[in-house]
């Protein structure tokens, strides 16, 4: 019976991640369908690890021991108390992805002010590596949570909220310390946004003008192959556009660039028809904030994703550098985007103590060429103190990120307290958090 518990458990157990560049190495993979079977789970596992969506580009999420799915948790969305005027709080189980979130949200008449441009990651996942969308007064997703349920390793539980020291320091926790079950995360009345892409703008007027393109909508986000700005999509909210919004019209130029004219994809060549909605159209917040709609696999996971957090002062001074390496980029590039993120006080936060702009580069799956390429853009980004993203590929090693998150030693101490046995350490945690003991 044992054997072919084993073999089972073999044959359910994901052999990778969405992009197919990592392979789990765990023995077993769990689907528990109560927080008391996955206490038992946690408690009785020398090594345990949580997969979400598989979205994260490194080894973040393996383990030899455990791997934990929680999509069995329940489905509730439970509303805490009567949201006013001013929203109210959403507790959502962790293992809940944005896309099956996000239209219960909306039909309750409520918005979440920020998503990433995939809705298919799941909560827990995306906040717990600091994952974000775009817009200059606009924090990433873990800065909507205010709540946080979560197993320890030995199979006890603990509620955090704002109120906690320890709160700061646990939203973005990397699955260092715990297993989270159910997150509180804030929300507002709903509002809808409309999409507008613009192509034709310069590098000149760009960084010249890049904290008035950046603020001149909710969300703006910028295209570029590092040789040209391919396009810039503007997200507004139509209760800030006044009678531009009645009219539904948009300026047909945008600081020099003109605004396409029909359906526009980021990728040259590609079908537009799993992209949200373009040309100005109104449509409800979780339905334009994404790129990508929810009913749609936006690609076959035949990519790798890296992305670098910079202090938006800089922008000059990081789009010259990158513009430098533009033709050794090229070669391994599908796209890349900057976007902005306002600052935040979580510990491990990209946005930590400063408002950021993101570089992400979206690569050919050439894993031996683009790891090759990372130290020598990491290299021209560091005079920038570019922080990278937790579940992307970079080669920064524990030395450095400690220089770039200072709060790297607290966080340490955060989980010698709630790990002590290190049941969920990992090759990534060793790498890049280390000195556990």
């Amino acid at each position: 019976m044992q054997q072919k518990t084993s073999e089972a458990a073999a044959r359910a157990r994901p052999a990778t991640n969405w992009a197919g560049n990592v392979t789990y190495r765990a023995a077993r993979l769990h689907r528990p369908t109560s927080t008391a079977e996955l206490q038992d789970v946690v408690a009785r596992s020398e090594r345990v690890k949580v997969l979400g969506s598989r979205h994260c580009f490194n080894d973040i999420a393996d383990t030899t021991g455990d791997l934990v799915v929680l999509d069995g948790l329940g489905s509730d969305v439970e509303i805490d108390g009567s949201p006013g005027a001013d929203g109210g709080t959403a507790w959502i189980p962790a293992g809940m992805p944005y896309s099956q979130l996000v239209p219960d949200l909306a039909a309750r008449g409520y918005g979440l002010p920020n998503l990433a441009s995939l809705p298919h990651i799941t909560v827990a996942g995306a906040t717990a590596t600091g994952t974000h969308g775009s817009g200059n007064r606009n924090g990433s997703l873990s800065t909507s949570v205010v709540g946080m349920d979560l197993v320890r390793s030995d199979g006890g539980t603990v509620t955090l909220t704002p109120g906690d020291p320890d709160f700061p320091g646990a939203v973005v926790h990397l699955g260092a310390l715990g297993v989270v079950t159910r997150i509180g995360l804030r929300f507002q009345p709903t509002f809808q946004v409309r999409t507008n892409v613009y192509v034709g703008l310069t590098w000149d007027r760009l960084v010249t003008d890049f904290q008035a393109v950046t603020d001149a909508a909710y969300s703006v986000s910028v295209f570029t192959d590092w040789q040209e700005v391919t396009q810039v999509w503007v997200k507004s909210r139509t209760d800030e556009l006044g009678n531009a919004a009645q009219e539904n019209t948009a300026p047909e130029e945008f600081f020099g660039a003109r605004a396409a004219t029909v359906p526009t994809h980021m990728l040259t060549n590609t079908p537009v028809e799993n992209l949200t909605e373009q040309l100005g159209v109104p449509g409800e917040w979780h339905e334009r904030l994404p790129h990508f709609r929810t009913g749609f696999t936006p690609s076959n996971g035949n990519e790798l994703q890296t992305e670098y957090f910079v202090p938006r002062r800089y922008v000059r001074e990081v789009c010259d550098a990158l513009r430098s390496l533009g033709p050794r980029i090229a070669p391994l590039l599908q796209v890349s985007e900057l976007r902005t993120v306002a600052a935040d006080d979580l510990w491990l936060s990209p946005a930590y103590g400063a408002d950021v702009l993101a570089l992400h580069f979206t690569w050919f799956r050439d894993e031996t060429r683009v790891r090759a390429l990372l130290p020598e853009i990491e290299a021209a980004l560091r005079p920038y103190g570019a922080r990278p993203h937790w579940g992307k590929v970079f080669t920064a090693d524990a030395d450095e990120l400690e220089r770039l998150y200072p709060r790297i030693p607290d966080f340490r101490a955060l989980v010698r307290r709630f790990d002590p046995r290190g049941a969920f350490r990992n090759d990534f945690l060793d790498r890049t958090v280390a000195a556990f003991g």
